[in-house]
């Protein structure tokens, strides 16, 4: 798999999958995402809802 190494203080969240990698990063009011909480469920829709109610 492929994970991005972001430059600068921007990781909000890591996973740890065998190697601990950024997950979320937040620069300004923008977020961006290494997952797909969409085919999570009812637990990933509460994550998209959390994140349009930032």
């Amino acid at each position: 798999s492929y994970y991005p190494v972001p430059e600068g203080n921007v990781v909000a969240a890591t996973t740890d999958y065998g190697v601990e990698f950024p997950s979320v990063i937040e620069r300004d009011s923008v977020f961006a995402t290494q997952f797909h909480p969409e085919k999570s469920g009812e637990p990933g829709l509460r994550v998209l809802k959390n994140f349009l109610e930032i």
